[in-house]
C-alpha cells in the first residue's frame, strides 16, 4: 500500500522512498511512499524524475501507485529519490484550487452547481448547470472570484468519517474516511487532489469565455501565471490587429465589423458580376456548339483547378438557353458537373449515378444538375465519352 504524501502536504517537492516492486522490464516501479500525484479526478498526473530517470506517467491502482519511467531503473536499485516538476505541479494546484473557488461562487451566488471539470495543458473548463446563461455574468463573476482569492482565505485538508461528515457541497458516495478540502467560510468538498494553502496563492483568475453546450454552460478559466500569460497573449494579438488598422486597440472591434460588412458587400457584388459574366460566356459556348441530329448542343468545358461547384453559374446559364447539355470537369480536385436543359431529354442525376460508379467515383443530383467526384484525372476522358460531349 502506497503512502500518499501529497494527501497531507501538497508542497513536498522531493522525497526518498523504498522500491517495493517493479515490472518485469523495470520501467514501472512501486514505492512505499510517493509525492507524485496520479491522474485522478480530472487533474493530470505529475511529472518529474526518479533517480534521475524521467517520469512519464503516474497511475492510481487503488491501494498502490505505479510510476512509469522513460527507461528502466538498474536492477539493484532499492531506493528511489523522487523530484517533482514543481513549476508544473504548482500550476496545477492553482488551477484545481481556483476551480473549487469558482464552483462555490457559481453555486452560492447563482444557484448553478458544477456538472463536470476538465483540466487542460493550457486552459481548463468548468461545466455548470446554467441553462439560461447571460454573458454579462462573466465579467461580474470574474471580479468576485478575484476578490475572494485576494482575501487570502485559509485552505485546510481534513480526514473525516463519511458517515458523519457534514456541510459538503456535494454528497460523496464513498464509505470510510473522506479527505475534505475546505476553503474558509466558502466551500467544503471531498477531494483527493492537490491544492494551495491559501486562496491568495491561486493568483489571478481569468474567465476567458463561455459557451452553451448540451443544455449547460462551459466556462474556460485560467489561474495564476496561466491567466497572466494568456491575458498578455490576447493583448498582444489585439495590439497587432490595431497596428494593421493603424488604430487604437479599443477601435478594433468596430473596424473589424466595418471590414466584415464591406466584405459582405463585395461578395454580393462579385456574385452579381460573376453571374453576368456567366451569362455572356454561356452564350458564346452555346453558339459555338453545333446541334446534333436532335437539336441538342453538347458542351464540355475543362478547368485546371478549383471545384466544379464554382462553375455552377456558367453551367446553369448554358442550359437556360435551351436544347443543351453542359459538362464541366476539373482536374484539381477531380470532379465532373452535368447540367441539362428541360428540353434536352437528359436526366442529369440519373446519368451521373449510372456513369461514375464504374469509374470509382461517387455523385448524384437533380434531373437538371448533378455532380460527382472521381478517383483521378485519368477517368475524365472516359466520363466525357460516356456522356457523349465534345470539348468546347
Amino acid at each position: 500500500m502506497t503512502d500518499r504524501l501529497y494527501y497531507t502536504d501538497s508542497y513536498v517537492k522531493s522525497f526518498r522512498a523504498n522500491i517495493v516492486d517493479r515490472s518485469a522490464d523495470g520501467a514501472r516501479v512501486y514505492l512505499d511512499q510517493t509525492a507524485f500525484y496520479p491522474t485522478s479526478g480530472g487533474q493530470p498526473h505529475d511529472l518529474g524524475f526518479i533517480n534521475g530517470v524521467r517520469l512519464v506517467d503516474v497511475i492510481d491502482e487503488d491501494d498502490r501507485i505505479a510510476h512509469q519511467l522513460a527507461e528502466p531503473l538498474p536492477a539493484d536499485a532499492n531506493i528511489a529519490d523522487g523530484e517533482i516538476d514543481w513549476t508544473r505541479r504548482f500550476d496545477l494546484m492553482q488551477q484545481h484550487t481556483g476551480q473549487h473557488l469558482l464552483s462555490a461562487l457559481f453555486d452560492d451566488r447563482y444557484g448553478w452547481p458544477t456538472v463536470s471539470v476538465h483540466f487542460g495543458a493550457e486552459s481548463s473548463t468548468l461545466d455548470i448547470a446554467a441553462p439560461n446563461w447571460d454573458l454579462s455574468v462573466l465579467e461580474i463573476a470574474e471580479r468576485v472570484a478575484n476578490e475572494l482569492a485576494s482575501e487570502n482565505r485559509e485552505i485546510a485538508v481534513t480526514f473525516e468519517d463519511a458517515a458523519t461528515t457534514q456541510g459538503l457541497r456535494k454528497a460523496s458516495d464513498r464509505a470510510g474516511v473522506l479527505r475534505v478540502v475546505s476553503i474558509a467560510k466558502l466551500d467544503r468538498s471531498a477531494c483527493g487532489g492537490t491544492h494551495v494553502r491559501r486562496t491568495g496563492e491561486i493568483g489571478s483568475i481569468l474567465l476567458r469565455r463561455a459557451e452553451r453546450t448540451k443544455g449547460q454552460t462551459r466556462i474556460e478559466f485560467l489561474c495564476g501565471m496561466r491567466a497572466v500569460t494568456t491575458a498578455r497573449h490576447d493583448a498582444a494579438l489585439l495590439a497587432r490587429s490595431a497596428s494593421v488598422f493603424t488604430a487604437a486597440t479599443e477601435d478594433v472591434p468596430r473596424l473589424v465589423e466595418s471590414q466584415q460588412q464591406q466584405l459582405r458587400d463585395l461578395e454580393r457584388e462579385h456574385k452579381k458580376l460573376k453571374g453576368e459574366l456567366a451569362v455572356y460566356e454561356a452564350r458564346r459556348y452555346w453558339e459555338a456548339a453545333a446541334p446534333d441530329a436532335n437539336g441538342i448542343r453538347r458542351i464540355h468545358i475543362a478547368v485546371n483547378s478549383g471545384p466544379v461547384k464554382d462553375q455552377e453559374a456558367l453551367a446553369q446559364a448554358i442550359v437556360t438557353l435551351g436544347g443543351a447539355v453542359a459538362v464541366i470537369t476539373s482536374t484539381n480536385p477531380v470532379g465532373v458537373m452535368l447540367a441539362t436543359s428541360i428540353d434536352s431529354g437528359f436526366d442529369a442525376g440519373q446519368t451521373i449515378r449510372a456513369a461514375v460508379p464504374p469509374l470509382g467515383g461517387r455523385g448524384g443530383g437533380s434531373p437538371r444538375l448533378a455532380q460527382a467526384s472521381l478517383p483521378d484525372a485519368s477517368a475524365i476522358p472516359t466520363i466525357i465519352a460516356a456522356l457523349g460531349v465534345t470539348s468546347a
